[in-house]
């Protein structure tokens, strides 16, 4: 089992779950949906863009259960991150932790 991961805030994964589909801003915005690749990666990722906000969540996704493909990615400052590119099946998500 490979797992990603992505954060997300608690409501916006609440609301989602119900629908069996859960589409962060970037899909509509860039056309998929950001993720690390580990949690080291993500831990980098939280504080830098989250740091002393309340309501995150980190989704653990299983990549061999995605409905849709993801594409490993360079980014503007050289790290490889993982995109979903489509809506992620909430099936995927084999655990959700606070952060």
């Amino acid at each position: 089992m490979a797992l990603i991961f992505h954060l997300t805030y608690a409501d916006a994964w609440e609301s989602a779950r119900p629908t069996g589909e859960y589409a962060a801003p970037s899909l509509a915005e860039e056309g998929f949906i950001h993720c690390s690749q580990d949690e080291a990666q993500m831990l980098a990722v939280a504080n830098r863009l989250y740091a002393g906000l309340d309501g995150l969540l980190t989704l653990e996704v299983d990549t061999g259960r995605l409905s849709w493909p993801v594409k490993y990615e360079l980014s503007r400052s050289g790290e490889i991150y993982p995109h979903i590119y489509g809506p992620l099946n909430t099936d995927a998500v084999v655990k959700v932790r606070t952060m």
